[in-house]
C-alpha cells in the first residue's frame, strides 16, 4: 500500500468510526478529505474495500499475536496474560481501526465475510485453547470454556468504548488490571 493510500485510509477510518459504516457514504468520505469521489475511487474500489482492508488488517494482527503466544511454552495463566496484553495493545494502538473492526465487520459481504468469520473463529479458538490449557494444568477451575472465552473477549473489546490515550491508564496498566480481574475468576482457589 502506498503512503498516500495509507493516509487516505486513515482519514476515511476516522470518518467511518465517527459516523458508522452504514451511515457514511463515499461522498461523505471524499468531502471530509477535500477530494472528489472519483479521486477517492482511484485509491479504493468501494467503501467496502476500505472496510475490508481495515477489518482484515486488524484480524491479521490478532491472528499473528495468538499464533505467536501459542508457539511459546508457558502455562495457561502466563499465556492468557500475554493474550490479554497483546489484545489491549492491538486495540489501543489502532483505535480508529479497532472500533470499525469490532462494530462494522458485519457489513462485509460474500467471501470476505466468510473469510473474516473464519479468522475471528480461529482467534477465539486460540483463546479457548489457552483456557483449556489452564484447566488441564489444574490452575483454572473447571468452567464452560466457550462462555469464559466470550466473556473475556467482551471485557477486553469493551475498552474501545472508554479508552482515551490521554487518560489515567496506559495500555500495559489496562492489560494488567484486566488480567488480574479475569484471572481472579479462573484460577482455582486452592491454587492461589
Amino acid at each position: 500500500m502506498t503512503e498516500r493510500k495509507r493516509q487516505v485510509l486513515a482519514s476515511a477510518q476516522r470518518i467511518l468510526k465517527k459516523k458508522g459504516y452504514a451511515s457514511t457514504s463515499v461522498r461523505d468520505i471524499a468531502k471530509a478529505l477535500s477530494m472528489e469521489p472519483a479521486s477517492l475511487y482511484s485509491h479504493f474500489s468501494s467503501k467496502e474495500d476500505m472496510l475490508k482492508l481495515t477489518c482484515f488488517d486488524m484480524a491479521n494482527k490478532f491472528e499473528n499475536a495468538i499464533n505467536e503466544i501459542s508457539s511459546l511454552y508457558f502455562d495457561g495463566e502466563q499465556q492468557l496474560r500475554m493474550a490479554i496484553k497483546q489484545h489491549v495493545e492491538i486495540l489501543t494502538f489502532n483505535l480508529d481501526s479497532a472500533i470499525i473492526f469490532l462494530r462494522d465487520w458485519r457489513n462485509l459481504s460474500g467471501e470476505s465475510l466468510d473469510i473474516f468469520i473464519q479468522k475471528r473463529n480461529s482467534y477465539e479458538q486460540g483463546i479457548r485453547k489457552i483456557i483449556q490449557t489452564g484447566i488441564d494444568e489444574g490452575r483454572f477451575s473447571e468452567i464452560d470454556v466457550k462462555f469464559a472465552t466470550l466473556t473475556i473477549l467482551s471485557s477486553v473489546n469493551w475498552i474501545v468504548e472508554w479508552y482515551k490515550p490521554e487518560g489515567n491508564l496506559n495500555p500495559p496498566q489496562i492489560a494488567q488490571k484486566l488480567s488480574d480481574f479475569i484471572l481472579s475468576g479462573l484460577i482455582k482457589t486452592t491454587y492461589k
